[in-house]
């Protein structure tokens, strides 16, 4: 909580001394040798603080690269982060990393870039690319744009498994037709540029966007299939086959910030599990918190994925056990009324920040959960042998896609039916003072609920590790 702090002080522009680098140090190992608990926890406060503080104006002087470029006509070579696809005014849309300015200066630029242009067939995640046009800056995940420029094409990507990426989306999308093919993809890797603006729309009404957002959900469908198959034979090859797992989804989905973090949770929660530890509801949630803004800094502060899936996954991980164990016994529920309880914490912890950004709130979105989120893992499974049966047996994909095809037209349908209910969404926006009291409301609460909890029902306070990767 100090290093987060710490990065947020970075960001208000507060001016950082290294002096403070060593006093802080010096604090802390005074501290450690006195006997005082709260001289430690004090100590170890600050120096999270001042680190957090530092590595903020650390990254913010490197992202002075971009000072003097707004509007200006730039060449820079870059590496495609995402697919390229045809925007409305028929040229490739994708996003850029790893981006070294040519003109008019030469260096090294740090974050990313939306490109949208002409020059080149396609446009694979992966692929170098040269880019010349104007350059805008932005706010959120981007840093700047760059629009109707001139692309070029240096190298493609000639790793092996972006040529089975590739070859697996082929498949996918010669077995099943669109949008279903486009749906797939986006429940399995949460692929979701080449979705049509129609059923995007749909989902966003009815509150299920995070289904095609990649997410622990996935992961966690993914290990819970792992452990089922191995969990008994032997904890180290069920360890070492989740790791490899956890790898290769990350090179298939690309390292967004909601992943990066399912990731981080799912390898704490495998490291647990192997060495019978438990963990902290709040450490679980702080921890991949710090670790991946620590890492990029602009997910704090300006990933709109990142703020999103962290509240989420507080609700899920803390509010919701909270409300469970105080109003139903945890033991007794019914796995569909837990499933309302998360869906319910969930989005508790995600409304005041998508009423402050977009303006509106679902109606649906509790229903919509109940009827669509149990079919995921089936959708998934019957999705990948689809996509396997398109790239190894063409002549059969047909009928190995047939159920693929029943699934995911029923989710789909679902959507288009609800999202086309009165006033499914109504518009409704809050201002940022009026967010910050509603949080303040719900952490409130949620320690009123502890404390009672706590004293009348002996609340757990640890995570056992066989249960956290379910919740990743």
């Amino acid at each position: 909580m100090a290093f987060l702090l710490g990065l947020v002080l970075a960001k208000l522009n507060a001016n950082f001394s290294l002096i403070w680098l060593p006093i802080a140090g010096l604090l802390l190992g005074a501290s450690w040798l006195t006997t005082g608990q709260l001289s430690k926890a004090c100590s170890l406060l600050l120096l999270g603080v001042v680190l957090g503080w530092w590595r903020g104006q650390v990254f913010t002087q490197q992202l002075l690269a971009y000072t003097g470029l707004n509007n200006q006509k730039v060449t820079i070579t870059a590496t495609a982060t995402t697919d390229a696809v045809y925007d409305r005014a028929s040229q490739l849309s994708f996003d850029v990393a790893n981006i070294h300015l040519q003109a008019p200066a030469k260096r090294a630029m740090l974050g990313q870039i939306g490109v949208t242009g002409y020059g080149v067939s396609m446009v694979h995640r992966g692929d170098m690319v040269k880019v010349t046009g104007k350059l805008f800056q932005t706010r959120g995940a981007r840093q700047a744009r760059i629009g109707f420029a001139q692309l070029s094409y240096i190298h493609g990507d000639t790793a092996a498994i972006n040529t089975v990426r590739l070859r697996f989306l082929s498949g996918m999308q010669s077995a099943l037709p669109e949008p279903l093919a486009s749906f797939g993809l986006g429940l399995l890797i949460g692929q979701r540029n080449t979705l049509p603006q129609i059923i995007t729309l749909q989902l966003s009404v009815v509150g299920l966007t995070h289904l095609i957002a990649v997410s622990g959900y996935n992961l966690t469908i993914l290990m819970r299939g792992v452990r089922r198959l191995t969990g008994k034979r032997s904890k180290y090859q069920t360890t070492m086959l989740s790791l490899l797992i956890i790898s290769v989804f990350l090179l298939f989905s690309g390292f967004s910030a909601s992943i990066v973090r399912a990731a981080l949770v799912s390898m704490l929660s495998l490291g647990a599990w192997y060495y019978g530890r438990r963990l902290r509801p709040l450490l679980v949630v702080l921890l991949p918190a710090a670790l991946t803004a620590g890492w990029y800094p602009l997910y704090l502060w300006s990933d709109l994925g990142w703020h999103l899936s962290f509240l989420a996954f507080f609700g899920i991980l803390i509010v919701a056990p909270l409300l469970t164990t105080r109003f139903h016994h945890m033991h007794r529920s019914h796995p569909l009324a837990l499933m309302l309880i998360e869906s319910l914490a969930a989005e508790a912890m995600t409304l005041p920040v998508t009423m402050l950004i977009f303006g509106q709130i679902s109606l649906t979105s509790l229903l919509a959960n109940v009827l669509v989120v149990p079919m995921v893992p089936i959708a998934m499974f019957l999705s990948m042998i689809a996509g396997l049966g398109g790239l190894l047996a063409p002549s059969l994909a047909g009928w190995l896609a047939w159920p693929a095809r029943l699934v995911l037209t029923y989710m789909l349908d679902v959507v288009h039916v609800l999202s086309r209910l009165p006033h499914a969404a109504t518009k409704l926006t809050m201002t940022v003072v009026e967010l910050l009291v509603a949080y303040a409301i719900i952490v409130l609460l949620s320690l009123v609920m502890w404390h009672k909890t706590r004293l009348k029902h002996g609340i757990i306070t640890e995570i056992k590790s066989s249960n956290l990767g379910e919740v990743s």
